[in-house]
């Protein structure tokens, strides 16, 4: 009886556990969307930006989808179907029902989408009125009719209005008196704050001893983070009125963690162990990026450096989230991402078979005329660059297969085009590895898998008489590993 007894406990603790680590669900409905994933993303934090995918669901006959993640105070989240998205914020506890109505999935192939986003349309239903998002979209709204209304006042051309912006904060903290979300209260608080340093109208050090200095550091609120972010935002990677950039730079090349974290504690906002961390943990970040002054790999090793000796755990967490994002695209993230593709006859062409060639890849949309142009300067050049060390790989994104095989099998030109030519497939996984943002786009991929440029070249620059495969001498300084065995 009492192995029951016990057997029942264990069940329904594991149940627990299991509806704990999942406390939220967002359901809902996606009118014309069968085969497409859904997938909904989020942020792991304000310094690293690293996104995280929290869910994902293959829309079926049903045109229903089913989501859930889990969190211990109310965040942003983002619902994603290929390359449309639209964000909202979503509490502890709660469930959602939403809907997505008839949506033209091609508008991407009319204009470019990153440059001129289309918004996933998401429809709530049964929202109760005292929700974070219309609490918040209320806020965001007086904010921005105010300051459209009183322009010239606000206007950068001039100094913004000190009254005018008193005035701006005295009607927001006007809006929702009655709430009792406290991550309401402190939107309005560090938005306001946000917008008072960037428009001039309060100094840094200012408001880090109003908002920053002498209080918790909120590490799980995403309104303080982000304020924290903006106020401490190249304050330290660029140098600082004592440390000039380039002695920075000598200390993270050497790994000298501790007169790193010393030497920036000269400054007065940065006296505290705490807020000094964090703070020089968004400068690593930032430095990572700046290539001028910093060895790349240097600041990895740095960041590693602080993590293990940090006595704050919520460092460690935001150093490993940022070393992730460093490392979005690399092979700890390559296994999840197919790299089987389909050839104009429907043969299935696995581009790691091809590790230990240089792999030439060009992005095209068979529409596009400047794709047409490039693949018009490859085939002119192909005889004289091409050899056995080397094999270019168009793969065709536009949506139909049937644009490539019309392409290649009906087009007077198509004998030119004498390599391998592949379609998407809609793998929206692969394009977002290479960061395909426009069309064409070219990769260079190395015979060690790796790739070679950051932004490779197109042929019409001149590349192809001077590609690194027709040199032996090449200097191999990969960046990101492609395949991984």
């Amino acid at each position: 009886m009492k192995r029951h007894i016990s057997l029942i406990i264990t069940l329904i603790l594991l149940c627990n556990i299991t509806m704990a680590q999942r406390n939220i669900t967002i359901k809902g409905t996606a009118a014309n969307a069968l085969g497409k994933r859904v997938e909904l993303y989020g942020i792991s934090d304000q310094i690293s930006k690293h996104e995280v995918l929290l869910d994902t669901f293959r829309v079926g006959e049903d045109s229903r989808f089913d989501l859930r993640c889990w969190s211990n105070y109310p965040m942003m989240v983002t619902l994603q179907i290929e390359n449309f998205s639209q964000s909202f914020y979503v509490e502890p506890g709660k469930d959602y029902s939403v809907e997505i109505p008839t949506f033209k999935w091609d508008v991407d192939e009319t204009r470019n989408v990153f440059l001129e986003p289309e918004t996933l349309p998401i429809i709530f239903k049964n929202i109760p009125p005292n929700d974070i998002n219309l609490q918040i979209d209320s806020i965001d709204r007086v904010i921005a009719r105010f300051i459209e209304q009183n322009f010239f006042y606000f206007d950068f051309k001039y100094k913004p209005s000190t009254q005018y912006f008193d005035s701006l904060v005295k009607t927001v903290n006007r809006l929702c008196p009655d709430t009792t979300n406290d991550f309401v209260v402190r939107y309005k608080i560090y938005q306001l704050a946000q917008l008072r340093y960037t428009m001039h109208l309060d100094t840094r050090k200012n408001l880090i001893n109003r908002y920053i200095r002498n209080h918790p550091i909120l590490y799980h609120d995403e309104n303080y983070m982000s304020l924290f972010a903006e106020l401490y935002a190249n304050s330290i990677s660029k140098g600082t009125k004592e440390i000039p950039v380039h002695r920075l730079a000598h200390w993270v090349y050497n790994l000298d963690l501790d007169t790193y974290i010393d030497s920036i504690g000269m400054d007065p906002l940065l006296r505290h162990e705490q807020i000094r961390e964090l703070a020089a943990l968004q400068a690593l970040k930032e430095s990572y990026y700046n290539f001028r002054y910093y060895d790349a790999s240097m600041v990895v090793k740095m960041i590693e450096k602080l993590a293990s000796r940090t006595k704050f755990p919520e460092h460690k967490k935001i150093a490993a989230n940022i070393l992730a994002s460093f490392h979005l695209r690399d092979a700890e993230n390559t296994e999840e991402i197919s790299f089987v593709l389909l050839d104009v006859d429907k043969n299935p062409v696995d581009l790691a078979e091809k590790k230990g060639k240089w792999l030439y890849l060009a992005f095209i949309r068979v529409d596009d005329p400047f794709s047409i142009s490039e693949m018009e300067t490859m085939a002119h050049f192909k005889d004289q660059v091409y050899n056995d060390s080397v094999e270019f790989i168009t793969i065709v994104c536009d949506r139909e297969f049937q644009k490539m095989f019309h392409f290649l099998k009906n087009s007077r030109h198509s004998k030119n085009y004498d390599w391998t030519w592949l379609h998407y497939n809609g793998n929206y996984d692969l394009l977002r590895h290479f960061q395909i943002t426009a069309y064409p786009w070219f990769v260079l991929i190395n015979p060690q898998g790796n790739i070679h440029y950051d932004i490779t070249p197109a042929p019409s620059t001149g590349f192809l008489p001077n590609a690194p495969w027709l040199n032996k001498d090449y200097n191999d300084t990969p960046q990101r590993e492609l395949f991984r065995y």
